[in-house]
């Protein structure tokens, strides 16, 4: 398979498009976690054998994939929402693809992922999450159990919303619970994991249930990981069909 990609800068954060040999029309945005990177050379999707694994399979369905730097450890910052509504703009009107794309955020991206689902819901097919952190304040709570990662964290709030360091406990959100009807499946990895599932997607399922039955949480076990892509692959073709 021939995959081109594309490096290129907003706002001065590295972004990549990767363009399949075979496109279906389709767009994909990925909003990363913490450990997400992307520079002039590399992104993390291209140096993480498993991401890697994923990145592949939606490039071989067809998938125009795109991504950014987005400010590294954003947690979902007003700066960081802004510049992935200006790429998402960027890519429609660079490339000939619907003008419906879908989403799949891991961890932290998810928090960018329910501002997007607030402001621009009709230009969303379907999202997809892995192990999602969807209640910035519950998870800033949940770190306290552990200071030297909690200091960790309200540094890099503090950094990435501007503020002091002293007024991040006050300043950060709690669970963004906006009525949609875009399908939403999340991936949550069975035990212990960084993001808890009763802090995060479990309360965020039961509270949509009222007002959109198509929101989905679905547990996996790590051995499971070689299944993801073909499963979330599965998720995404039920949305092809949409207008």
């Amino acid at each position: 398979m021939t995959v081109q990609q594309r490096f290129f800068q907003l706002d001065d954060q590295w972004c990549i498009i990767h363009l399949p040999e075979r496109p279906n029309g389709f767009a994909l945005f990925i909003i990363g976690d913490t450990n997400h990177f992307v520079n002039e050379h590399t992104s993390f999707w291209i140096e993480h054998k498993g991401r890697r694994n994923l990145l592949d399979q939606m490039l071989e369905y067809g998938y125009t994939v795109f991504y950014s730097h987005l400010y590294g450890r954003h947690w979902g910052s007003s700066k960081a929402v802004r510049l992935a509504k200006q790429l998402i703009y960027y890519v429609l009107k660079s490339e000939i693809l619907n003008n419906r794309i879908y989403i799949l955020a891991e961890g932290m991206g998810a928090l960018v992922a329910l501002q997007l689902l607030e402001a621009m819901p009709k230009q969303i097919r379907a999202v997809v999450m892995l192990t999602p952190c969807l209640d910035l304040r519950a998870q800033l709570e949940y770190e306290k159990e552990n200071q030297f990662f909690y200091k960790r964290m309200v540094k890099e709030i503090a950094l990435a919303y501007d503020i002091e360091e002293a007024n991040v406990e006050k300043a950060v959100p709690s669970l963004l619970l906006i009525p949609h009807q875009v399908p939403v499946k999340i991936w949550q990895l069975s035990g212990v994991t960084h993001y808890p599932s009763s802090l995060h997607c479990r309360k965020y399922e039961q509270w949509m249930k009222a007002m959109n039955d198509r929101v989905l949480v679905v547990y996996y076990l790590p051995e499971k990981n070689y299944q993801l892509a073909q499963e979330i692959i599965k998720f995404f073709r039920k949305y092809n069909e949409l207008p």
